[in-house]
């Protein structure tokens, strides 16, 4: 069984479904999918956690694939108004969703060993590859940062992809830690730098796990459609998630998902005749 973390709200349903479906169309191993989630219409009206019924949608969608496959949410409100509320970095640069990970070390029964992804990811290949690496010594894997490692470190890393150690991570107090950091101070990049600061083991892995640059790289294992910065035809960013296909199509000229996205845009159209 492969334990897998996400987290979000009930706007990025559409990052989760076609994330999962790109992960179950090549993963053979069952999945055991935790979505961490909360209410935070304090901040904006719109962080409303993730529904029921995208749940169970979700659900349907993985067992399809394989009938072990499983998503369950897990509200994780209290705990965040605890350890976060009003605090800080609650204004970050991304939403305060990109802090839940930093709690995973409070929820009972957590899996020991954990994939946490971002929710703009899609699988290319086989995830178990990435999961079974032996991470015994270590408190997680990552891959280094494409901007931070050449600007803040050498092995500034990218949290949007992280083989998490639990047991480790209880022992050294790692997130325990991170989260102390940022009641404390503002950081630029929140999470990822708590978490980077207060690492006592990592492994750091190849590019292929968390590809952050080029799309169509045939020996990619996941790609990470984060924020990227472009030359041509002048300096400028672009951030497409997965989900706006059209412009994965004609923006970033890649096709090496459509088996993925095409079965996704079906999907969310039962979804959306069916809710």
């Amino acid at each position: 069984m492969i334990n897998i973390l996400l987290s979000g709200n009930k706007r990025v349903f559409d990052g989760a479904l076609s994330e999962l479906i790109s992960i179950t169309n090549k993963t053979k191993e069952p999945i055991n999918c935790i979505i961490l989630t909360m209410n935070l219409t304090r901040v904006k009206e719109e962080f409303l956690p993730f529904t029921e019924a995208q749940i169970e949608f979700l659900n349907k969608v993985v067992k399809s694939k394989n009938e072990q496959n499983v998503v369950k949410k897990i509200d994780v409100t209290k705990i965040y108004e605890k350890e976060f509320g009003g605090g800080k970095n609650e204004s970050a640069y991304c939403t305060p969703y990109t802090l839940l990970r930093l709690l995973a070390d409070l929820i009972p029964n957590i899996p020991d060993k954990l994939l946490y992804l971002d929710i703009d990811m899609l699988a290319q290949k086989d995830i178990s590859t990435l999961y079974n690496i032996d991470i015994s010594n270590y408190e997680y894997a990552a891959v280094k940062e494409k901007y931070g490692s050449k600007i803040i470190k050498y092995d500034y890393i990218n949290a949007g992809m992280l083989l998490l150690n639990m047991k480790k991570i209880k022992e050294t107090k790692l997130l325990q830690k991170a989260r102390d950091m940022l009641k404390k101070r503002k950081l630029l990049f929140a999470d990822q730098d708590a978490i980077y600061w207060n690492t006592t083991s990592k492994l750091i892995l190849p590019r292929i796990y968390n590809e952050q640059r080029k799309f169509n790289c045939k020996n990619t294992v996941i790609c990470h459609f984060s924020k990227r910065l472009w030359v041509i035809p002048y300096p400028h960013t672009e951030n497409i998630k997965q989900w706006q296909v059209d412009k994965v199509h004609k923006v970033y000229k890649c096709h090496c998902f459509d088996e993925d996205l095409n079965e996704y845009i079906k999907w969310r159209e039962t979804f959306n005749e069916t809710y």
